[in-house]
């Protein structure tokens, strides 16, 4: 029988909570492969730092919405597999010291994982790495708190898009690529987006607690013409991307444009409505992965 100690780490390690940062990671690396090789060793190290920030992330941000009461207020039919947080403490998994243990040590592991890089490999990747790092420390943490300030959507577009994707990039080629900066537009604006419509199942609790989230600060009809509005910026971008320089191939990343419609088109339709929500989260989830699949993998198959 598995212990509560191990299932609420596994809640906050799942490496499917991930998907965007290595989304992110794919694309950076990605690109860095047109340009030559790729060291397997140093591009293990960066997925490993980013994978520790991010079950830190998770665990100090239990904690904050655990104290303010945003994860106890979610109702049982607005739960959803991609909302409400990890509940470790509201399921009982977990003790408060047990998780800001794992916090702390997450964090350790991806500072040091992330200065061994830079002293050793590609110094300039200081400034993306503490970036990113205040970015998932504030993302729920006084005194910024971006979560609860309707400034976490833009945390997480700048994170993983232009930090993960230029500084995984960087590790591999000792400098920042402006295509791959351009590349790394559009698969923010849909993790943002993918954020945006985990946020309406919660939208009741969060603005009882204060939480003040887009889709709290807007009103669910407006925040859901925001995430269509979103996902048409991302894919109209990615049209023009071979204009600024990329190659044709990014242009397969449109395959994730079918889901990302799919998505928009329910939340429209049951913005109130948790489960049917859900299968629109499954269309955001699946559109992000598939841009970053296809406009990573494009250019390698089609020069």
């Amino acid at each position: 029988m598995t212990s509560p100690f191990r299932s609420g780490l596994w809640r906050l390690a799942d490496p499917k909570i991930s998907l965007a940062s290595f989304s992110g990671m794919f694309l950076g690396a990605s690109a860095a492969a047109r340009e030559g090789p790729l060291s397997a060793p140093w591009l293990a190290l960066t997925v490993l730092g980013v994978f520790a920030i991010e079950v830190a992330k998770n665990a100090s941000g239990e904690i904050v919405d655990f104290d303010s009461g945003a994860d106890l207020a979610v109702a049982p039919e607005d739960r959803s597999p991609f909302s409400g947080g990890k509940r470790v403490l509201v399921d009982g998994l977990l003790t408060r010291r047990q998780t800001a243990a794992i916090a702390g040590a997450s964090y350790g592991i991806g500072i040091a994982l992330g200065l061994v890089i830079a002293f050793f490999r590609a110094p300039g990747v200081l400034l993306p790495g503490v970036l990113g790092l205040g970015a998932a420390l504030f993302y729920h943490w006084p005194p910024l708190r971006l979560s609860y300030r309707g400034l976490g959507e833009a945390a997480v577009a700048l994170a993983y898009g232009p930090l993960i994707v230029a500084g995984t990039y960087l590790v591999q080629r000792g400098e920042i690529s402006t295509g791959a900066l351009w590349l790394s537009l559009p698969l923010g604006l849909l993790i943002a987006d993918f954020l945006i419509i985990n946020e309406f199942p919660d939208a009741r609790a969060d603005a009882q607690a204060g939480k003040r989230t887009l889709v709290v600060r807007l009103g669910r009809a407006r925040a859901a013409a925001l995430f269509a509005a979103l996902a048409g910026a991302a894919f109209g971008l990615l049209a023009l991307l071979p204009a600024l320089g990329a190659p044709r191939g990014v242009w397969l990343g449109a395959v994730g444009l079918a889901p990302a419609l799919a998505a928009a088109r329910i939340l429209r339709a049951h913005p109130e409505t948790t489960a049917r929500i859900v299968s629109a989260q499954r269309f955001a989830l699946l559109a992000f992965i598939l841009f970053a699949l296809g406009a990573g993998l494009g250019p390698l198959i089609v020069r």
